[in-house]
C-alpha cells in the first residue's frame, strides 16, 4: 500500500487493436482503492469500491452521448456509488476531457497527481513530449494505505490494452499543524462539490456543463426579473414626480 500524503504516479501505457470506428472497447482504468485488484463489472474490477479511478473509456455506451471518445474521467468512492456503464459514467464522473489515445505510432502516458487535496490527469499522447492537461479537481480527500493498480474491459468486443509502466514520485509537500495531526489512513474518500455531478450534461469539447433549468431555477429567474422591473417602475416613477414638481416652480 501507499502512505504517502501527496504523490504523482505516471503510467505507460498503450491501447490498440484491429476493431474499427466501434467495434473495440471497452477501456482501460487505473486504481488507488481500499482493496486489492478484486475482478468486477467496472472495467474489469470490482465496483462500489472505496478510493480513486481514473477511466480511460474507449467505447460510447450512451447511444446519445454528444462527447467525443476515447474519455477520460476520474470518479471518487465511498464505496456508496455505482458506475453507471450504459451512461459511461456521467452520473458519478467528476470531470473529463477527450483524448485520442487509441491506435497511436508513438508512446502515450497519463500522469495522476495528487496534493493537498487538489487530483490533477494530465496527459501526453500527441508525440510532444509535453503534459496537456485534462483534469483538475480542487477538495478532494484520499486516504493513505490504499493501493494502486490497473485492469481493463473489453465486454463483447476486443481491444489490447497494455500497461509498460507505473512509475510513483513522492512529492514533498509542506502541510499545516492540523493537517498533519489526521490519521489519514482513517480518511473517508470524499469531495467537496458545489454542484451534484448527476447535474453533468455532455458536452462536444469533452468537458461538461450545468443540466438544465429546473423548476425551482426558472421560478426564482422570473421572480427576480419581476422585482427588477417593479424597482425601475418605482425609480422611473419618482424621477417623473420631482420633474413634475420643479416645472410647477416656473408658473
Amino acid at each position: 500500500p501507499c502512505f504517502l500524503k501527496d504523490w504523482e504516479l505516471h503510467v505507460h501505457f498503450k491501447i490498440h487493436g484491429a476493431g474499427k470506428k466501434n467495434l473495440h472497447g471497452d477501456g482501460l482504468a487505473l486504481w488507488y482503492t481500499q482493496e486489492r485488484l478484486t475482478p468486477g463489472p467496472v472495467f474489469g474490477s470490482k465496483d462500489n469500491f472505496h478510493g480513486l479511478a481514473i477511466f480511460l473509456d474507449t467505447y460510447p455506451n450512451d447511444e446519445a452521448t454528444e462527447r467525443v471518445f476515447p474519455y477520460i474521467s476520474a470518479m471518487v468512492n465511498n464505496g456508496s456509488l455505482t458506475y453507471d456503464h450504459s451512461k459511461d459514467g456521467r452520473w458519478t464522473e467528476l470531470a473529463g476531457c477527450t483524448a485520442d489515445l487509441r491506435n497511436q505510432n508513438h508512446d502515450t502516458f497519463l500522469a495522476i497527481r495528487y496534493s493537498r487535496g487538489r487530483l490533477t490527469v494530465m496527459t501526453d499522447v500527441e508525440d510532444k513530449n509535453e503534459w496537456k492537461n485534462c483534469i483538475d479537481i480542487a477538495g478532494v480527500r484520499l486516504p493513505t494505505g490504499y493501493y494502486f493498480g490497473a485492469s481493463a474491459g473489453t465486454g463483447d468486443l476486443s481491444d489490447n490494452h497494455d500497461i509498460i509502466s507505473m512509475k510513483l514520485f513522492q512529492l514533498m509537500v509542506d502541510h499545516s499543524p492540523e493537517d498533519e495531526n489526521i490519521d489519514w489512513t482513517k480518511v473517508e474518500p470524499s469531495v467537496s462539490l458545489f454542484k451534484s455531478p448527476k447535474d453533468n450534461v455532455d458536452d462536444p469539447t469533452g468537458n461538461f456543463r450545468s443540466g438544465p433549468l429546473t423548476g425551482w431555477k426558472v421560478f426564482l429567474l422570473l421572480l427576480c426579473a419581476l422585482l427588477g422591473i417593479i424597482v425601475c417602475a418605482v425609480v422611473g416613477a419618482v424621477v417623473f414626480q420631482k420633474r413634475q414638481e420643479r416645472n410647477k416652480r416656473f408658473y
